[in-house]
């Protein structure tokens, strides 16, 4: 009887851990953005409205992307970008964070290409690695080599990381998607996506061996 009641209330709690966790994060964040303008708005108003501040913040992204794709605002927008890329230090980060927000917020999602495997610090240990490009131009010609670019993310940051310059027959390629690597890494390796192996009574070659063995999947 015990070990039943045991066994339903972790299953409960199976169930109610991610929604509970799921609701309280957006409800933080809801808050984070909410007091972004809600201070002023009280001020101008004289009056608190709970999400006031959420909605401005949202109406204001909105009319930034409207403003942005107009003609006068492109134009506008690449005055600034002119004028801030010629202030020292300023223009690097700006820049910086203008290439990380086209990478996560991009419609194109074409700057990650897929997720790879890699070895890394050292020999025998692996890091997943998102592939951005060929790498080519003077890096490829100093090299001499056919090399990838990887970006390295941290965990459970995953916004930032280390770019490697790898060579192709040194970067394994993974079938999980982008999306499912970069939980995999934010959750520290506790999320695992799911194994699309589609012939599992197949050979499979193990990642690192030199001498041409084979294991069975």
């Amino acid at each position: 009887m015990l070990k039943e009641l045991r066994n339903i209330f972790f299953t409960g709690l199976l169930v109610l851990t991610p929604i509970v966790v799921t609701i309280y994060v957006f409800y933080q964040l809801f808050l984070k953005i909410d007091g972004l303008l809600g201070g002023k708005l009280i001020e101008l108003t004289g009056q608190r409205i709970p999400g006031m501040g959420f909605v401005a913040v949202i109406l204001l992204i909105l009319l930034a992307g409207v403003f942005a794709r107009n003609f006068i605002g492109k134009k506008m927008i690449q005055l600034a970008e002119y004028i801030v890329n010629r202030i020292p230090l300023i223009n690097r980060v700006y820049s910086a964070v203008q290439q990380l927000s086209q990478a996560f917020f991009s419609g194109k999602r074409a700057v990650f290409q897929k997720a790879v495997l890699i070895e890394f610090p050292k020999k025998g240990s692996y890091c997943i690695g998102f592939q951005t490009s060929e790498t080519k131009g003077e890096i490829q010609r100093q090299t001499r080599k056919e090399l990838l670019s990887v970006f390295l993310p941290t965990s459970p940051n995953p916004t930032s990381g280390y770019l490697l310059f790898i060579p192709k027959d040194k970067v394994h390629p993974l079938q999980m998607t982008i999306e499912e690597a970069v939980k995999l890494v934010i959750s520290g390796g506790a999320v695992l996506p799911q194994d699309r192996v589609e012939f599992r009574g197949e050979e499979a070659r193990v990642l690192g061996e030199e001498d041409g063995k084979t294991i069975e999947s």
